[in-house]
């Protein structure tokens, strides 16, 4: 038989009742409060009893101290082993699942064929970009500043133990014992000594029933004022509201009936609406100018990709002029006076170009030597028409 708990004992528990962490659940139709055996080893070994003082023994000194202690408490009901069971989700018609489980199967298996014919067509960098776009996926996910997924919770009840020992591991305890707290003592205290003063009334001195039949009259007086300024500021608004045609929409302490502090049931004083056929204009051009910037920005990006892309197309182009220009640098002398003849003869009168001294003193001697050549065949010439 188990004897009554020792003083002691009824320390530890209640040291521990309320110093170990705990969490409610429902068992067997009632909100119980249950712990894990771990941690309430983790909180005696922190307690005050673990801590040896002068001329006597500390009383839990290991963690299989403890443990032996914590069997002696559940011996003697301060609480009891219990066994987590989760809970299954309902099963759904056998029927119904076959026949998606047949549908789902034709489904995959066209999927299959359809796959086989479209990866033969395929190219490596397909697959190529696919790795670089996992990398960079990957990558993405690493960044402290993603925010995980929120991992869901499997729901569970608890039910008694068949073998009530206590083990110092992750196994589910539920308390039976519940003291009262020293707080919820203390105010019940007080509330019992008001109740027995506000009976004991009429044999109180005389200066204080006149000091407490002042503070409830003034109570009450600002009950009333702050019940007659909710009903005014309504009224008011009425009256405007009906005066203006519901243009104007004026509040007197708009925050009074608010679900906020004293103090700031009183700001604002007041607060005014006006909603009128100027006010849906104003609305309407402030939607206008929104709509209106968004297109110039998108045309400003439009503006600023065909100019990238024209920056593009000039590159190539650069690179082509280069290369001509060190074709004709690579050229004779004799190209280059074909070239500047020819541009010469295509040009029209308007047209000058720009000509060095030593390019014109070549033209001119060859101009001479031209003519030369061409006074020796008008000479040559009549000789072998005579002939």
């Amino acid at each position: 038989e188990v004897g009554e708990p020792f003083k002691e004992e009824k320390a530890v528990a209640k040291y521990l009742r309320f110093n170990c962490p705990t969490k409610s659940t429902n068992m067997m139709g009632h909100r119980v409060d249950y712990f894990i055996a771990s941690k309430a080893v983790d909180c005696l070994l922190d307690s005050k009893w673990a801590k040896a003082k002068k001329g006597e023994e500390a009383l839990f000194t290991t963690r299989e101290s403890v443990v032996d202690y914590c069997n002696r408490l559940l011996k003697k009901q301060f609480f009891h082993r219990a066994l987590k069971v989760m809970k299954m989700k309902p099963d759904k018609d056998t029927k119904k699942e076959k026949e998606k489980g047949k549908a789902e199967i034709g489904k995959e298996e066209e999927k299959k064929s359809k796959k086989e014919s479209v990866k033969d067509d395929k190219n490596k960098k397909e697959k190529e970009k696919k790795k670089d776009g996992e990398k960079e996926e990957c990558k993405k996910d690493e960044t402290p500043g993603t925010p995980k997924k929120k991992e869901t919770k499997r729901k569970f009840k608890l039910e008694p133990h068949e073998d009530q020992v206590f083990l110092d591991g992750n196994e589910v305890y539920v308390w039976i014992y519940d003291p009262v707290h020293f707080k919820t003592f203390a105010m019940g205290l007080v509330l019992v000594i008001a109740v027995i003063a506000a009976t004991l009334f009429p044999l109180w001195p005389a200066e204080m029933r006149v000091g407490v039949y002042y503070l409830s009259v003034g109570a009450g007086c600002f009950v009333a004022s702050i019940l007659l300024l909710a009903v005014a500021r309504c009224i008011l608004f009425l009256i405007i509201w009906l005066i203006t045609g519901g243009r104007h929409h004026f509040w007197f302490l708009p925050n009074l009936t608010a679900d906020v502090g004293f103090i700031d049931s009183f700001r604002p004083l007041y607060t005014h609406e006006y909603k009128g056929p100027k006010a849906d204009l104003k609305k309407e051009e402030k939607s206008e100018s929104k709509k209106q910037q968004k297109y110039d920005s998108e045309e400003k990006s439009d503006s600023e990709k065909k100019e990238e892309d024209d920056g593009k197309t000039e590159g190539p182009r650069n690179l082509g002029t280069d290369g001509s220009g060190g074709e004709r640098h690579s050229d004779t002398d004799s190209d280059r006076r074909e070239d500047d003849r020819s541009q010469h003869s295509s040009g029209n009168g308007n047209d000058f170009e720009m000509i060095t001294k030593e390019e014109l003193e070549q033209q001119t001697d060859e101009g001479d030597c031209e003519e030369e050549e061409e006074e020796e065949e008008t000479k040559s010439r009549p000789s072998h028409e005579k002939s």
